[in-house]
């Protein structure tokens, strides 16, 4: 319904439920979104660290002796195993932290999974400045993976389930925007501490602890959300807290009825979420929380954004202009963000994942073909070429940040019915994750083993993806989490597992 929410009323109908703009919902959620900080921070230094002479001599001195004396291929001078298992064993035990969280979030609610994400982050950012030797590296980032997993699998469910339906879209997409600012903040500290001589790379490693300790406050500061609350028996507890954040006389009974109906029907339906999300009536959605995470990744983001530096390098900028260029990534990535937060609440979901999608298949073709004809073995592009690489690059980082990258959080975060919210956005968080470390792991290999067809590969999949999108994505704009069953059984494809029925009863306004 153009211009407004809605949600099923008793008959079956459409009616607007308000929730409008209020002081404290924005404060509570952007106070929650926070937490993508430490995501974004922790994407831009893995790459930035790795790429100071310091850091290297320290951990990887045969990786530095090599890239110094690189006169074959350029492809292959940075593929190093124990290099980029410094940024991948985040993402493995951040796997793990998103399969805990899920877990448990249901018996201690939203607030205090981020409150537990938070601290294990604060931890591993000290032990990471601390460390002496690479397994204390890896130590390290196995509790930051822990923490990324806790706040990437409650902070988006957090969000959707507290923000008002025709404004949502914009509240998740704050988080995706935290990401950024995290990232550009990151790529900004690393070209500062890249000029200290010896411990540099301990001050970016350190100062991970401060976008840490913003979450923890923030966590610390605001309500548990009502669904929450009422699935733990608070009922009067989560009245307050919907009052709270709707604002002081504004009237709450139409949404916390819905609540309490759709936490009713997920007591009446109790069975393990990770069980009953295999059922064929949630087809739809296991489907999402796997297809999300895995186009996520296909579309080449995380490889550009963890090595953006080892890359600009590879095309023939210095260290200096290779971490001033991810900076302007970053910058990039915000303006994408921004752009999103205020297009998918107003022309939709799919109209970002279109126009997001051709941009992406674009640069990644134009990448593709300028170093595929301009790099050769044992000699680094001319300045032009590689300027354009750097600007195909920004483009492309722009467009995932305005299309996949601000729905892969909204999208998952407000489709699934409360009974599997969990579940679902544990699974999409925890495979995403997943696939990052072995990306992480293992794409300086395949760039020295595909070279350029290696963004050819990532293009051919953008197109799968956005066809994917267009057909079996149903738009989303302005539907009340309450109400989400109805758009999908009313879908072409899938009608044929969504019932189209009001589960809530008269419940509803």
């Amino acid at each position: 319904m153009p211009g407004g929410a809605f949600l099923l009323n008793s008959g079956g109908g459409m009616a607007d439920r308000g929730g409008g703009l209020t002081v404290p919902v924005v404060v509570t959620c952007f106070m929650a979104a926070s937490g993508g900080l430490i995501f974004g921070y922790d994407i831009g230094i893995s790459g930035g660290v790795s790429e100071m002479e310091s850091f290297l001599k320290k951990f990887f001195p045969g990786l530095l002796k090599r890239s110094a004396h690189a006169n074959k291929d350029v492809y292959c001078m940075y593929n190093n195993q124990a290099l980029t298992a410094f940024t991948s064993s985040l993402y493995a035990f951040g796997m793990v932290g998103t399969l805990v969280a899920s877990r448990v979030t249901r018996r201690i609610g939203r607030q205090a999974i981020m409150l537990i994400g938070g601290s294990l982050f604060l931890l591993g950012a000290l032990v990471n400045a601390a460390a002496a030797n690479v397994a204390m590296l890896i130590v390290g980032r196995m509790l930051l993976g822990l923490g990324l997993g806790f706040s990437g699998q409650a902070t988006p469910v957090y969000l959707a389930e507290v923000s008002p339906p025709r404004w949502r879209g914009g509240f998740i997409s704050a988080f995706p925007l935290f990401i950024s600012v995290g990232y550009l903040a990151a790529n900004l500290i690393n070209y500062g501490t890249s000029r200290i001589p010896v411990w540099g790379w301990r001050l970016s490693l350190g100062l991970a602890a401060v976008p840490a300790a913003v979450m923890v406050a923030g966590a610390s500061l605001i309500p548990d959300t009502p669904s929450s609350l009422v699935l733990r028996g608070k009922h009067d507890d989560a009245r307050a807290a919907l009052q709270r954040v709707r604002g002081k006389g504004v009237d709450i009974g139409a949404e916390f009825a819905d609540i309490l109906a759709a936490a009713e029907h997920a007591r009446r339906n109790e069975e393990g979420a990770f069980r009953r999300i295999l059922r064929r009536e949630y087809r739809p959605y296991l489907v999402m929380a796997v297809a999300f995470p895995v186009f996520l990744n296909l579309t080449g983001v995380a490889v550009t954004a963890f090595f953006s530096p080892i890359l600009f390098r590879t095309v023939g900028f210095e260290s200096d202009a290779a971490l001033m260029g991810a900076v302007i990534l970053g910058v990039m990535n915000i303006g994408g963000i921004l752009g999103s937060g205020f297009a998918m609440d107003r022309y939709g979901r799919r109209l970002l994942f279109v126009i997001g999608g051709a941009l992406m298949f674009t640069c990644q073709v134009t990448m593709a073909s300028i170093i595929g004809t301009q790099l050769g073995n044992g000699s680094k592009m001319a300045k032009g070429y590689a300027v354009a690489v750097l600007i195909a690059t920004f483009v492309f980082s722009a467009s995932f940040s305005w299309s996949w990258g601000a729905l892969y959080w909204t999208i998952p975060g407000e489709i699934y019915p409360v009974e599997v919210r969990s579940a679902g956005q544990g699974a999409a968080v925890a495979l995403n994750l997943g696939l990052n470390f072995l990306q992480a792991q293992f794409f300086l290999a395949m760039l020295c083993c595909f070279r350029y067809g290696a963004f050819l590969f990532y293009a051919s999949w953008l197109v799968v993806m956005t066809a994917f999108a267009v057909a079996l994505v149903p738009e989303t704009k302005g539907v009340p989490l309450e109400s989400m069953g109805h758009v999908f059984a009313r879908h072409w494809y899938w009608g044929r597992f969504v019932k189209d029925q009001n589960k809530f009863g008269d419940e509803s306004t």
